[in-house]
């Protein structure tokens, strides 16, 4: 499937040069952009006229009608009767967008999602922008690199981002449409893309990638035959456990793979377990962070408002009875990093609700830099370290029988990741002199002397903590 051919595609990446949320912002205010991004579209509907970047605006930006003369200009050197036989545009003197054309860096995605539209959605539905895919562009790692894979690519919002720094980029979907619309965002965007078509990892196998990604259809146990763009086919949370289990043999050594993921909490079962189940058991090190955990009852009602099917009380009821008949108290989403190293596989799962410094791109680049360190005991003994920047200790107090008794004390990260460690007052009197001068084994000596303690026992109880307080950047090595 194709919506145009390259020659058509180039002149409507021509017809599209100007139209940029630079230029909005330029021509319109950053007030009137502001207003548009919450839904108040007042002011771009009284400055946006029949001009080339008003045209576009009024189609794309506020989905509301232009005049066909008006269009036939603002589209220029591409055809008003092409954009209506590839679907591009609708009507007939007055025209509305029959596409999305959304903003994501300096480029332009052509997509099924209609400006201003939710639900109603059609089962070949191809997304353009959201939430999700956001999330994935703040978390991916962007060094250059020669190779890179985005799977499950949809309009192609991804791989479309990979070619900024990735030699070669390839993408797959299962979705014809979905490729038809990365093949037109490549030509109009001027980037060249490998594009293949197939369920999940097929059309790749046997291939390595310096960097893997994947916004893949992660939503779980959807009743009926299922939407393309967010229901994988896999049963319960499969279709994450086939990624994970294959990460390592789609990646080069020291590659990344990065995905987006639903996974379940069951009855009596830890979810960190579950997730730390789908990895083969050498050669990855693995970063799992749950971003939120929704309810059976609060996920079915989610994903119904998302489809339009939020009217229909027997899919509701069929799809909370799976949940109930597997045990199944909520659903958890978030992203998981896999780093293809030497050595038996290493999994960590943590729960990250609060607020992060973002990029998240920093935060994965740090974790995985940490770990690479060589933190055992005999290397920290005679280090030396440092307070982190931004880290802060915070006390609270209570009155007590000779005045104010501190009663708990907790680590605060001001960036980074932003977490929050409590901590007692031999590990407070351990920091206080970590300034990036004393090795670690002077002040185990004089901690020992001053609780009388034998250094090799206290640094035995201290160590665990001063590694996770490394790892978890509270401490830096001198």
């Amino acid at each position: 499937m194709r919506f145009l051919q390259t020659d058509a595609a180039a002149r409507l990446g021509e017809a599209r040069k100007g139209f940029s949320r630079a230029a909005l912002s330029a021509v319109y205010g950053h007030d009137a952009m502001a207003a548009a991004d919450r839904g108040d579209y007042r002011a771009l509907l009284r400055l946006a006229g029949d001009d080339r970047l008003g045209v576009w605006t009024r189609l794309f930006v506020v989905g509301v009608a232009v005049p066909r003369k008006a269009a036939e200009a603002a589209f220029a050197p591409f055809g008003v009767d092409e954009a209506l036989a590839c679907g591009l545009l609708c009507g007939g003197d007055e025209l509305t967008a029959g596409w999305g054309a959304q903003f994501e860096g300096d480029r332009v995605l052509f997509s099924d999602q209609i400006p201003n539209t939710t639900g109603g959605r059609t089962r070949d539905h191809v997304l353009g922008v959201g939430g999700a895919s956001n999330l994935l562009l703040d978390v991916t790692l962007r060094a250059a690199l020669g190779s890179a894979l985005d799977v499950g690519t949809g309009c192609g919002v991804q791989a479309l981002a990979l070619t900024g720094h990735a030699a070669s980029v390839t993408a797959t979907d299962l979705s014809d449409r979905a490729l038809a619309f990365a093949e037109l965002n490549a030509v109009v965007n001027g980037v060249d893309l490998e594009l293949l078509q197939g369920d999940l990892l097929a059309p790749v196998a046997g291939r390595r990638f310096d960097l893997v990604v994947a916004n893949p259809p992660f939503v779980i146990a959807t009743p009926g035959s299922g939407w393309t763009y967010r229901d994988g086919g896999r049963e319960a949370d499969g279709l994450a456990a086939e990624l994970a289990a294959a990460s390592t043999s789609l990646l080069e050594a020291g590659g990344t793979m990065q995905f987006l993921a639903n996974w379940l909490h069951r009855k009596d079962e830890d979810w960190s377990e579950r997730v730390a189940g789908w990895f083969p058991e050498q050669e990855a090190r693995v970063w799992a962070v749950e971003r939120e955990v929704l309810d059976p009852l609060a996920y079915v009602r989610a994903w119904q408002r998302d489809s339009g099917d939020d009217d229909d009380a027997e899919q509701a009821a069929e799809w909370l009875d799976w949940f109930e008949a597997n045990e199944v108290e909520g659903v958890g989403f978030g992203f998981i990093s896999v780093r293809r190293i030497e050595g038996p596989t290493e999994v960590h799962c943590e729960e990250a609700r609060h607020a992060v410094e973002t990029p998240w791109s920093a935060r994965v680049e740090d974790w995985f830099a940490l770990r690479d360190k060589d933190l055992e005991p005999e290397t920290l003994w005679p280090a030396k370290l440092r307070v982190a920047d931004g880290a802060v200790l915070q006390q609270t107090a209570g009155i007590g029988g000779e005045g104010w008794e501190v009663d708990r004390q907790w680590l605060q990260q001001a960036n980074g990741m932003r977490y929050a460690e409590e901590v007692d007052p031999l590990v407070v009197a351990f920091m206080g002199a970590c300034d990036g001068e004393a090795e670690v084994r002077l002040q185990v000596q004089l901690l020992a002397d001053m609780y009388g303690a034998e250094p090799a026992m206290l640094y035995a109880q201290l160590y665990p903590v001063i590694r996770r307080l490394v790892e978890r950047g509270f401490l830096t090595l001198g």
